[in-house]
């Protein structure tokens, strides 16, 4: 799923590409995607794109004088720029094309979403924060307003585990499954620790873990361009999705702990006192 990095430099790619250019066709493929009717596609296309922002995991483009077009991408859609797009309509069918957009320059991008779990959403609005999914955004954590009290202060009284808040987009907007292991690698912290449970020390060192591995991957994503950035970020990850390799800080081997339809992944010696964490689908193999 792309995060905020990933996310943050779409915006920049697109705001080069898009920005000063007319929409001329706007072309749904799946029926899934479209999330509203009222404006409807149609009322983007003639429009000139004026700015490219982004919400936590949402991208949005303005136009000038017309709505906003939003799009998240969810767990498995991507966004693939075309300085060439084909000359004839896209065909509905079984392939991951979702939706279309084409420039009168001739280029534009399609979002396409693998898998049998339609989840990729496109909002067309007169304001971004009539999407349900951005009104309910926290606090953006590359902010720099976000300090060391705001984060202790939204975590006082959050009697869940550090991993679970630190994914809640009502909480802090951006960070998902694969950063959320990297900040705590980072921190030095148990993703089963409670959120609520941090010493004055404890939440002043999430803060600098979590500012900077987000940091740090948005200036390894910027520039990169669209295609490759899924493959820059797991070039970049250290402990997510390594389960079984040498954590690169002590050399113990990286753990992971499964749940229903994800995973998360740590070092034990860095995070949890040398103890594996409890896997409880494991468990009930093993029974």
């Amino acid at each position: 799923m792309p995060e905020l990095p990933e996310v943050e430099a779409l915006k920049d790619f697109l705001t080069e590409q898009l920005v000063g250019h007319e929409i001329v066709r706007v072309l749904p493929v799946a029926i899934s995607v479209l999330k509203t009717y009222d404006p409807p596609l149609t009322a983007l296309e003639g429009r000139e794109v004026t700015a490219v922002e982004r919400h936590g995991k949402f991208l949005a483009l303005a136009t000038g004088g017309g709505p906003w077009f939003v799009t998240h991408l969810a767990r498995a859609g991507w966004l693939r720029w075309k300085d060439r797009l084909p000359s004839g309509p896209p065909r509905p069918g079984k392939g991951p094309l979702a939706l279309r957009v084409a420039l009168e320059t001739g280029a534009g991008f399609d979002l396409t979403e693998a898998g049998t779990q339609k989840r990729l959403a496109v909002y067309v609005v007169t304001d971004p924060r009539q999407v349900p999914g951005v009104a309910r955004l926290g606090p953006d954590p590359l902010a720099d307003d976000f300090d060391v009290s705001r984060l202790a202060g939204l975590l006082a009284g959050e009697r869940r585990q550090l991993k679970g808040a630190l994914r809640d987009q009502g909480l802090i907007a951006g960070i998902g499954n694969a950063y959320s292991d990297e900040i705590l690698h980072a921190a030095r912290m148990s993703p089963f620790k409670l959120a609520a449970s941090l010493t004055p020390e404890e939440t002043a060192r999430l803060h600098e873990a979590l500012r900077t591995t987000l940091t740090e991957a948005v200036e390894r994503s910027r520039g990169v361009a669209a295609g490759r950035l899924k493959a820059e970020k797991k070039s970049g990850l250290r402990v997510h999705g390594r389960t079984g390799e040498a954590c690169p800080v002590c050399g113990d081997t990286i753990r992971e702990v499964s749940f229903s339809d994800s995973s998360l992944q740590y070092c034990p010696t860095c995070q949890t006192g040398g103890k594996p964490l409890a896997d409880r689908r494991l468990s009930r193999l093993l029974k």
